[in-house]
């Protein structure tokens, strides 16, 4: 499983021009689900992005996470971060999860992080979405629950 992780000051994600998800601060996440992945897999990236220390303390470090701050997650579903684009012009999408253990991952993902007490909006899953964010660092992460990066 595959994540894209940024920092933002308010995000929201739009569905056919109407607002399905929004947050104040928090974290956006771009979540894609990979074929070979599991609820371990899920598990995994919710309790490292609900803990992951970016967000500055009294003295400006990183030191902080999305929980200790009181923010909210906004998990967006996105198999085009499986997207494969060494060979060719064309990305490959092979690797990614069909669409139904791909939703269902994305949901354990989504409960985990609210079991985590973290607040979660989310987008719908497999429709086109318009997300629109204020990246505050910027800070913006690439997360993988098998570690290949």
């Amino acid at each position: 499983m595959r994540a894209v992780v940024q920092r933002v000051s308010q995000a929201f994600v739009e569905v056919k021009g109407h607002t399905v998800g929004a947050i104040g601060h928090g974290l956006v996440v771009f979540l894609g689900v990979g074929r070979d992945d599991t609820e371990q897999d899920a598990r995994y990236l919710a309790d490292k992005i609900v803990h992951l220390r970016i967000f500055a303390d009294k003295e400006g470090k990183l030191n902080r996470s999305v929980r200790e701050t009181g923010g909210a997650v906004l998990a967006v579903s996105q198999f085009t971060l499986w997207g494969d684009c060494r060979k060719g012009r064309r990305p490959s999408f092979i690797e990614a999860a069909p669409s139904e253990p791909a939703r269902r991952l994305y949901e354990v993902f989504v409960q985990e992080v609210k079991a985590l007490e973290v607040p979660v909006q989310t987008g719908i899953f497999q429709e086109t979405m318009a997300v629109h964010l204020t990246n505050d660092g910027p800070v913006t992460l690439l997360l993988d629950s098998r570690k290949a990066f």
